[in-house]
């Protein structure tokens, strides 16, 4: 975390109960925290096209809420580290609890009819979030909220290791790429966290140039929302393989990961 004594911006003083190690208000008087608000772009944008392509292609809507998930998640994370006022913190957090519930329900409803609703795991996962949201907002404690996002994602993180082990093994690639990515994310995460005096301290010494490259929350950012976005192409590649589809990962521009398909052919 960021220590004490940071300077004050155009939103006034920090609200937050968090205030992360990029210094504050340095890169510019509207943004607190530069590196940490424009990292987030990488959840907004991609998963937006997500988004349109799943309605164009007629997928589930399930898909298109995991994509917009997503987005949402970025635009609070955007907000909250622009602002670093305690509502937008909330922005922030909350949805990352109600996405990771999306993309639970998807990766549980991946070998069910098409256009099936699990009512049971939607009223589940529904009063996990309710109750999640009522408590936090009682304790405002940021590890609770850690460990509950924690839990939804270990969740993920055993389903996925099933399905890559015994029913799709050739999908191992996608899953644990995108496990990879983001447990890269998260350790970026701690060493921003445990490592922040000695960071800021190094990004003194240095140009400008290398010293951005030492924001690692903001690298959080960008792995996390990278490995966010390829596990929904891995729950959506494993959806349309059960509904006999033809799932391919293409590269746009040589660079990023969509999923093109066509239904089967009726003989």
């Amino acid at each position: 975390m960021a220590p004490a004594g940071d300077r004050e911006g155009y939103w006034g003083p920090t609200t937050s109960t968090l205030d992360w190690c990029e210094e504050n208000y340095a890169v510019t008087w509207y943004i607190a925290e530069f590196w940490n608000t424009v990292s987030n772009l990488i959840m907004i944008l991609p998963p937006i096209f997500g988004a349109i392509q799943s309605v164009r292609s007629g997928l589930e809507k399930r898909y298109t809420a995991s994509y917009l998930a997503l987005t949402v998640v970025g635009m609070g994370s955007w907000c909250f580290h622009m602002t670093l006022k305690y509502e937008m913190q909330l922005l922030d957090e909350l949805p990352m609890i109600y996405s990771c519930c999306i993309f639970v329900y998807c990766m549980f409803e991946c070998f069910k009819m098409k256009s099936s609703v699990n009512y049971h795991l939607l009223f589940t996962l529904v009063l996990f979030s309710l109750i999640v949201t009522m408590v936090y907002l009682k304790v405002k404690e940021p590890i609770f909220h850690q460990v509950m996002y924690g839990m939804l994602v270990f969740t993920l993180v055993v389903r996925s290791i099933y399905i890559v082990t015994w029913v799709y093994p050739w999908l191992r690639g996608l899953g644990y790429t995108s496990l990879g990515v983001f447990l890269l994310g998260f350790l970026f995460w701690n060493i921003d966290n445990i490592f922040c005096d000695s960071l800021r301290n190094f990004r003194k010494k240095v140009p400008p140039i290398i010293g951005v490259t030492t924001q690692f929350h903001a690298w959080w950012h960008i792995l996390t929302g990278l490995g966010s976005y390829l596990h929904i192409l891995f729950s959506l590649y494993t959806r349309t393989l059960y509904l006999r589809y033809r799932p391919k990962v293409k590269f746009l521009f040589g660079i990023w990961p969509v999923i093109l398909f066509e239904p089967l052919r009726k003989q």
